[in-house]
């Protein structure tokens, strides 16, 4: 029988009170594991109401108090790693060493957090005018909220939590429905980190629950990482109702081949950056643009066997390349972008649609797809996938490949293969995309630096992590100071002042 999960708000388990459940599934098996509770707005306003009483006191804490209950909170995380990599796996798919690397990578923010005291330090200037100083500092906001996806459900929530809360924030984390138990865990953890109850909470829901949280007045700040349908609709109803919102939505992450580059190196990054978590992230490389037929060709022979030789397995398999997609739904509808493919008269040169593993045939395996030919005004090249497709689309020279990226109405990551360094310097200066790799295939950011994409792949001016995340979750304030010697009067003055 399926266990029932719960929120986690002030502090404690609570059971859901919606009469509302969302199936949790072992994609692995296709069988329902779980019901995940779908909060209602009472229960978003119980999470807020929970934050909002403590956020005085752990607002007022010293910033290397705050650090202390990262270290403990990091050091709990590594202690429970492998538990959490295998509460991950059974909800999502991925591979236990992909999981592993889930989690890792949102330690490294939490890493990066540690050091709040020093980001939040502000600037001086001693005697701006005649015996005035002027100083700023960075303050929380107060409560502040995530919405997270399914494919990082570790990464992501300790990307946000972490930088959020060690700046003074409490918060208020709505997971995705399809994979909860990581980030309710986390939470746990995070209690027993030392953390005062109600700093960072844990609220299951549908959109009934994103739209509490759009909407409530007491929220100060919402981040969110998702499809570019829900990021936009985040952002416009967060911004409408007075909300600081930075919404990271879709891609299509092109890898350019350039003539000299080396193959065998880049056909090991595009079979790894392309399949691996079945492709359900939105850092793969979903295109490869060679530069001229000749490579192309050449590219697409050695890429076929590679695809067909992928190994598809439960993610308890230390051997797997992937493991299954995240849902039943999911999964039909990448097979159907493949049907679509098709129609639209690419080649198809590997077919995973047919893909069968013996013993778990109700599991939500996908095999490698590849596609030869692709066009530009094809609607498969233009949409995101988000699953074990990748799609060669050729380009005559450097200007046409270039081009690419930056015309597509995605520009989350985009990677260039070359060892010309003339070439590479110009694309990473003059590509229309956020995040670009030079013979690196998943140009993710480390966690001290920044995050995001441009153009419909995000909506919001500020970044997630690194120094950026830190201004989006804090507001600065600046104070202008004079001690005037005792007995000095100046009188009264009605002209604005000025550093003449």
């Amino acid at each position: 029988m399926a266990r029932e999960l719960m929120h986690f708000i002030g502090g404690r388990t609570v059971k859901g009170a919606s009469g509302r459940f969302h199936d949790v599934y072992n994609p692995t098996t296709g069988d329902v594991q779980a019901k995940t509770p779908l909060a209602s707005a009472a229960e978003v306003r119980a999470a807020v109401v929970a934050a909002q009483k403590v956020f005085p006191e752990w607002a007022a804490q010293n910033p290397q108090k705050r650090a202390r209950v990262m270290f403990n909170f990091k050091t709990l995380v590594e202690k429970n790693m492998d538990e959490l990599a295998k509460m991950l796996s059974a909800e999502h798919g991925k591979v236990l060493a992909d999981s592993r690397g889930d989690v890792q990578r949102g330690l490294e923010v939490i890493e990066f957090a540690c050091g709040i005291p020093h980001l939040l330090k502000g600037e001086y200037t001693e005697n701006a005018g005649t015996g005035i100083d002027v100083y700023s500092m960075r303050q929380p906001l107060g409560v502040v909220a995530g919405i997270t996806p399914f494919n990082f459900p570790a990464m992501i929530p300790m990307w946000m939590f972490g930088v959020a809360v060690a700046a003074g924030n409490t918060f208020i984390c709505k997971p995705s429905e399809r994979d909860p138990s990581v980030p309710l865990r986390l939470a746990e953890l995070f209690l027993e980190a030392g953390a005062p109850a109600g700093v960072l909470n844990v609220v299951n829901g549908d959109k009934e629950a994103v739209d509490a949280i759009l909407k409530d007045p007491d929220i100060k700040a919402v981040s969110f990482v998702g499809s570019t349908a829900v990021a936009e609709y985040v952002y416009q109803n967060g911004t409408a109702n007075g909300k600081r919102v930075q919404a990271m939505g879709g891609a299509k992450n092109h890898a350019i081949i350039m003539p000299d580059a080396d193959l065998d190196q880049v056909v090991d990054d595009l079979i790894g950056a392309g399949y691996g978590s079945a492709g359900e992230r939105c850092m793969a490389i979903s295109v490869a643009v060679p530069v001229t037929d000749k490579l192309g060709d050449e590219l697409v022979r050695r890429l076929k066997p590679r695809v067909e030789s992928l190994k598809v397995a439960p993610s308890t398999d230390p051997d797997a390349n992937y493991g299954p997609l995240v849902t039943r739904e999911h999964r039909e509808k990448v097979k159907n972008y493949i049907d679509m493919g098709v129609k639209e008269g690419a080649e198809l040169v590997v077919d995973g649609r047919d893909f069968r593993l013996q013993g778990y045939e109700n599991g939500f395996f996908l095999g490698g797809s590849l596609f030869d030919h692709v066009k530009p005004t094809m609607k498969t090249y233009q949409d995101e996938i988000f699953g074990p497709v990748l799609q060669v689309v050729r380009a005559k020279d450097f200007d046409e490949a270039a081009a690419l990226p930056t015309k597509h109405s995605y520009g989350n990551g985009v990677a260039i293969f070359t060892r010309d360094g003339d070439a590479a310097r110009e694309f990473a200066s003059k590509v229309q995309v956020g995040m670009v790799g030079i013979n690196v295939p998943i140009p993710v950011p480390l966690a001290y630096h920044t995050f995001g994409g441009w153009k419909r792949s995000a909506f919001g001016d500020v970044n997630q992590h690194g120094p950026e995340g830190v201004r989006f979750f804090t507001k600065i304030k600046t104070v202008t100071a004079r001690w005037p010697k005792g007995g000095v009067r100046e009188g009264a003055s009605f002209v604005i002042p000025t550093m003449k």
